[in-house]
């Protein structure tokens, strides 16, 4: 069985590509390939016109950064959290990098902190900014609000938009809400049985396709 089966997409610089579907259409599934945490059993995807098999996995993981839907964070302060990535390439991140990164989620002064006092969303929060620390060219978000309560929602929805402004990212996000995929998408990508169905502007998807969610 193929969970994601001849699909081929082009993801425009700077865009948010949001991606739905039913249960079990691929969508999860398809993020994991692009940051090749799954390996496809044939085709490829090309990084800026490179084929990714021949970027390094941990280089690759540095380019294209990736925000789950549980912020798993290692124990210990946000600081270090932040640190951990750039550490992976030898890079030691400077205060004055982790403050401006903290300043964009709005967990400004907060470096210090331990994370196991932190509510779900500033926890999310610290997780965007985690992926950011390594200057990613493209983010990747896996239903990133769908553990949070709504007031946290919005707040981070709000941060995507900021984030993906200011650092001029490609993202692609995986939303089982139809309604936040219109609020956030320049397009939308509906997925059904592992294929792509439709793609296309967000009144167009969801008229088309949107009771399929």
């Amino acid at each position: 069985m193929r969970i994601v089966d001849d699909l081929t997409v082009e993801v425009r610089a700077g865009e948010i590509l949001v991606v739905v579907g039913p249960s079990g259409a691929g969508k999860s599934s398809l993020l994991r390939l692009l940051n090749r945490l799954d390996e496809p059993t044939s085709g490829t995807v090309r990084l800026e016109g490179t084929d990714y098999r021949q970027i390094p996995p941990r280089d690759l993981r540095r380019r294209v950064g990736m925000v789950t839907q549980t912020a798993y964070l290692f124990p210990g302060t946000i600081a270090g959290n932040l640190r951990f990535g750039p550490e992976q390439h030898g890079i030691e991140l400077p205060e004055p990098t982790i403050d401006s990164l903290l300043i964009q989620v709005g967990l400004a002064g907060r470096a210090g902190e331990d994370v196991a006092h932190l509510s779900g969303g500033e926890a999310q929060r610290v997780s965007v900014a985690r992926a950011l620390a390594t200057s990613p060219a493209v983010l990747l978000l896996d239903e990133p609000t769908s553990a949070l309560d709504a007031e946290a929602k919005d707040g981070v929805e709000k941060l995507i938009l900021t984030v993906q402004k200011h650092n001029g990212l490609t993202c692609v996000m995986v939303s089982h809400d139809l309604t936040q995929a219109a609020r956030i998408a320049d397009r939308i990508m509906l997925m059904k049985n592992g294929r792509l169905d439709k793609i296309g502007p967000a009144s167009e998807v969801i008229h088309a396709g949107g009771d399929a969610c």
